[in-house]
């Protein structure tokens, strides 16, 4: 059998392919400049494939080891095809070495194959359909040809030659070409070289990153007004996209039925980077869009604003920030910092927030907090407790941040039941008073840059001039933004949530604990505690240390549901078919749990606000302080 077509034709694909790469990559380049040094990037791409990207791919079990066969057979192959059809390395041993492979890459092909035949509706469809086809008669053909060397059969056929050579050749224009040319392959070359050039380097090997980005107030162009004011390896994330939808199942906002389906959004920004319109798109749309308006094609361009023919503002505005897209996207996309950094030109350049989010800007601006409420009332809520203040005593070892429960009733509940336990455990702790200001996250999420940062400033100001070991906090919002975003205006500190402070005083026996009578629980994990930061474990250990009984929500830890209350949602106040908080409390509901913890004030209000008949809610330290109480 003849294959003396195949290195040349392997090398005119490759060829192709590279033309094709420099041409994407021109793409990318559009945008924004993002330094990641060259070399650390390419060496990186590996070892973060290997472990972060298969870390959330190994999730589904089942199709890891499928994409594992299929992947690895794939690149097993073509290196081997190189090594016999390109430098000439034919022998037995090099033939049994591709039948091994294609034969591996077979088996991962016909597994894609089945899970295509009636995909979930989380799955793009369209070309994607054709891809198992393409991997199984690459994989087959080569199969074929290698099985055909190895044992030395001869007189083969013209046109079986003909076949199976075409096989292959089919096979390569698929899955090389359309790497750099368009294509569903074309997410394994983007795919990789996001791993390497990713904007949060941070987030590998075992890392978090997830503080916004600051931007500079002095550019002429504010927040994301069209594709190419993307960085540039955010648009390599976006050309990533593999359309799985994992993103598009766990988004509250789709589930809810809001206008946002988060790999839609990603598709679409492909669109403005690349140009065309969005006919070619084979998944789920956006929820709640008019009759027939989803199944429009819309044009989008490089140089065209984004919101002016291809997205509408209620998609942005419809996102919680609650990271559950990012913690499912095995591409290790980005979508949260996309739709901040569109919501900021929105509200920075044209004044358009959404509900009203102009008027708790408006609020913060004029106030130092987005309900208006007088600056000089904020200590109000600590006169009858005679609390240190920072500006009295200049030094302490804790400093209670307040936040939001300076104004609210309903979270005072919360911070009341901290200061006890601080004082039970004989902890040096103090507040700053009026000194303190609104945390900016609010503003920040909503495109508020410029607010944000004023806020930020002046507080890392105050707290330039004392002296403490730890700022604790009830507000997981304001716990994230004090310790992840801060630092980027001069305030590095050690931040910790109540929850973590209060375990360290039971581990420390520094807190004697009554048993609490037999009753099961549920626990709501905030978005901002645990996808943000990683906060699972302390209110797991306060529950259990109470003697409490844990019932697990199926959705719980980095797979939580969001209550909805996050990202200024409630403020904007986009309409759906379901409230976010209703949906959460079902599953609470499905739990058999008569009391739902909860370690966020947010959180909390939102739950809440569930309609009766609901199990109660109750912050995991106010459910503390009464085992305290008993056990005095």
């Amino acid at each position: 059998m003849s294959t003396a077509l195949i290195g040349p034709l392997l090398l005119l694909v490759i060829v192709l392919a590279a033309i094709g790469a420099g041409r994407r990559v021109k793409m990318w380049r559009q945008g924004k400049p993002d330094h990641v040094p060259f070399f650390k990037a390419i060496v990186s791409i590996l070892p973060r494939y290997l472990h972060d990207l298969h870390d959330v791919v190994a999730r589904d079990k089942k199709f890891a080891n499928t994409h594992v066969a299929t992947a690895g057979g794939f690149v097993a192959s073509m290196l081997a095809m190189i090594v016999v059809y390109v430098l000439g390395g034919d022998s037995p041993l090099t033939y049994g070495l591709l039948t091994v492979t294609f034969s591996v890459m077979s088996v991962g092909a016909y597994q894609v194959k089945k899970r295509r035949e009636n995909p979930p509706a989380n799955l793009s469809k369209g070309a994607w359909q054709r891809l198992p086809y393409s991997l199984l008669v690459f994989s087959i053909s080569g199969l074929c040809i290698s099985l055909i060397q190895l044992l030395g059969i001869a007189n083969i056929s013209i046109l079986v030659t003909f076949i199976l050579i075409g096989g292959v050749l089919l096979g390569l224009t698929e899955l090389i070409f359309g790497m750099t040319w368009g294509g569903p392959m074309k997410h394994a070359f983007a795919g990789a070289l996001h791993l390497g050039f990713h904007r949060r380097q941070e987030r590998f090997a075992g890392g978090r990153s997830t503080g916004l980005k600051p931007i500079d107030l002095n550019e002429s162009k504010l927040g994301v007004e069209m594709a190419t004011d993307f960085h540039w390896n955010q648009l390599l994330g976006f050309d990533a996209c593999v359309q799985c939808g994992r993103c598009e199942k766990v988004c509250p906002a789709f589930a809810a039925g809001q206008p946002l389906n988060p790999k839609k959004l990603i598709q679409d920004l492909v669109v403005g980077m690349a140009g065309g319109d969005t006919s070619s798109y084979a998944g789920s749309g956006y929820p709640g869009e008019e009759t027939g308006k989803s199944d429009e094609a819309k044009c989008g361009a490089p140089d065209k604003p984004l919101f002016e023919s291809l997205l509408e503002t209620d998609t942005v505005w419809s996102c919680t920030t609650c990271r559950a897209c990012v913690e499912e996207c095995p591409m290790m996309i980005e979508h949260v910092d996309a739709i901040v950094d569109m919501r900021r030109h929105l509200t920075l350049a044209k004044g358009e927030t959404a509900g009203k989010g102009s008027d708790s800007l408006d609020n913060l601006i004029a106030t130092d907090n987005p309900n208006g409420f007088s600056p000089s009332n904020r200590a109000n809520w600590s006169i009858d407790l005679k609390l240190d203040a920072m500006s009295d005593v200049g030094r302490a070892d804790v400093l209670l941040w307040a936040g939001d429960g300076a104004f609210d009733l309903a979270y005072q509940r919360t911070l009341r039941a901290v200061v006890a336990l601080l004082r039970q455990a004989n902890v040096n702790f103090a507040i700053l008073g009026n000194e303190e200001l609104d945390s900016g996250d609010l503003a920040r999420r909503l495109g508020d840059e410029a607010t944000f940062q004023r806020l930020a400033n002046a507080n890392v100001k105050t707290l330039n001039k004392y002296s403490f070991d730890t700022i604790v906090t009830p507000d997981p919002h304001a716990f994230h933004v004090l310790k992840n975003e801060y630092g980027d205006f001069g305030g590095d500190y050690q931040v910790m949530h109540h929850t973590e402070f209060l375990a360290g005083l039971v581990k420390a026996n520094k807190l004697t604990l009554s048993e609490a009578k037999p009753q099961d629980v549920t626990y709501h994990d905030p978005c901002y505690l645990g996808r943000y930061n990683g906060g699972y474990d302390a209110p797991r250990y306060l529950l259990q240390a109470m003697g409490f009984t844990l019932n697990e929500m199926e959705r719980s830890g980095f797979r939580s549901r969001c209550c909805g209350g996050g990202g200024g949602a409630p403020i904007t106040d986009i309409p759906g078919e379901h409230r976010i908080a209703d949906m959460r409390m079902d599953d609470a509901r499905e739990t058999g749990a008569d009391l739902v913890a909860v370690a966020c004030p947010q959180c909390a209000v939102m739950l809440e606000g569930v309609v009766m008949p609901r199990p109660d809610v109750k912050d995991v330290a106010v459910m503390l302080l009464d085992r305290i109480e008993k056990a005095g």
